[in-house]
């Protein structure tokens, strides 16, 4: 069957977009018929989406499916940043950050800058763990109680099963276990390793539901009941923490707030009271930040995290003291799922924004950890002097718009 066929086939719905695959001779010929297909129907022309150097035919089995080609996001560095963390010693960082926004990598770079010029920031992983909380139906609440107690009293056997499905990750516990009504939602607490872990995790306790459902007459109403929490905000990860859970912070001298920042720690602290705690506070927001998600989504973009993610990374506190002229400023994540294998750092170029940064492959998730919340506090820092000096505006008129 010749492309002018498979494309007929498509037009009059005799062939779904995945069959193409199957009646092509190669993975790069199946993605340039379902393109045309598309072009057609659309009455487009995909010239620049064509245009890619990505292993189309490795990222076909475990990246992407119907694929047409790729896009492109420009990429830019911030840095030197010197981080002074557990996994980093009193070492400089170039940092890729992949986005479309003017003005963010200018802003960050500042941050960097005035970072370095202090001496580093400080910063360190708290916790490590990645969560399933599947929600099971019991027949009323006394015996939603039972299977409660049920999961408490076998957790070792329990562990032993999942930790029989994967090399690398570990049951820590089950909890909270949620009952409401007739329904127990178990959070499931694993350490994944390098991986950000969700499919090793659901697999893993999906696993252990089988024991469940053959000791009990529970019935499994879904394996994930949104109280993991992946990829929504929420109060219980805020809490608990999901992912690395990270914090970083500097006191910066008096004179570099004035020469770097423009303005003074009384007027960074003000508006952070004022905007991330009081701002936060009466519109219900669940993260207490000027704007981590913008740091957050540029280096995932950058390094092949999963993107959705960025829901839970953009949750966090920031915090800012006058020290008597000198400004103390933090950032807390509690909630940082990452990875350097596995998944989309696998792609080339996320691999080699890993490699910029010396985390790619196993053993350095945490040193990564590192190094983004660094970032984040290089953002946040910038941002926050901006808006203390006044100059948001003026650098968005100059850097955000042609």
């Amino acid at each position: 069957m010749d492309k002018k066929d498979i494309i007929q086939k498509l037009k009059n719905g005799e062939m779904k977009l995945y069959e193409v695959d199957k009646h092509s001779s190669s993975t790069e010929k199946a993605i340039d018929i379902r393109r045309e297909f598309i072009e057609e129907t659309t009455n487009t022309k995909l010239n620049t989406i064509a245009n890619y150097t990505l292993d189309m035919e490795s990222a076909s089995k475990k990246n992407i499916e119907n694929p047409i080609g790729t896009i492109q996001i420009p990429i830019g560095v911030a840095g030197p940043l010197k981080i002074n963390g557990e996994y980093i010693e009193n070492k400089d960082f170039y940092v890729p950050l992949a986005t479309s926004e003017g003005a963010l990598v200018a802003s960050v770079n500042r941050g960097c800058s005035t970072i370095t010029e202090a001496g580093g920031v400080n910063a360190r992983v708290i916790d490590d763990k990645m969560t399933r909380a599947p929600v099971i139906k019991a027949k009323s609440g006394v015996q939603a109680i039972e299977i409660k107690k049920w999961f408490e009293d076998n957790f070792q056997k329990l562990k032993k099963i999942a930790e029989s499905t994967t090399n690398h990750g570990k049951l820590l516990r089950i909890d909270p276990i949620l009952v409401v009504g007739n329904y127990i939602y178990p959070r499931f607490v694993y350490s994944t390793g390098d991986s950000m872990g969700m499919n090793m995790v659901t697999i893993a306790t999906e696993k252990v539901l089988e024991l469940l459902l053959n000791e009990t007459n529970a019935q499994l109403i879904a394996l994930s009941g949104n109280a993991c929490v992946d990829k929504k905000p929420s109060s219980i990860n805020l809490v608990e923490g999901r992912g690395k859970t990270v914090v970083a912070d500097i006191i910066i001298p008096q004179e570099i707030v004035k020469n770097k920042l423009k303005t003074t720690a009384e007027a960074i602290v003000e508006v952070n009271t004022a905007k991330n705690l009081i701002g936060s506070a009466i519109s219900g927001s669940m993260g207490f930040n000027a704007h981590f998600a913008n740091m957050i989504g540029a280096i995932f973009l950058a390094t092949g995290q999963d993107i959705a993610h960025v829901v839970e990374g953009s949750l966090g506190i920031t915090t800012a003291e006058d020290r008597d002229g000198d400004l103390y400023f933090s950032v807390t994540m509690p909630d940082l799922p990452i990875a350097t294998i596995g998944g989309g750092t696998s792609l080339k170029t996320a691999n080699e924004s890993l490699e910029i940064l010396g985390v790619a492959g196993s053993g350095n998730v945490k040193k990564f950890a590192e190094i983004v919340i660094a970032t984040v506090l290089a953002g946040e820092l910038s941002l926050m002097g901006a808006l203390a000096a006044g100059h948001l505006a003026r650098a968005h008129k100059e850097l955000g718009r042609a």
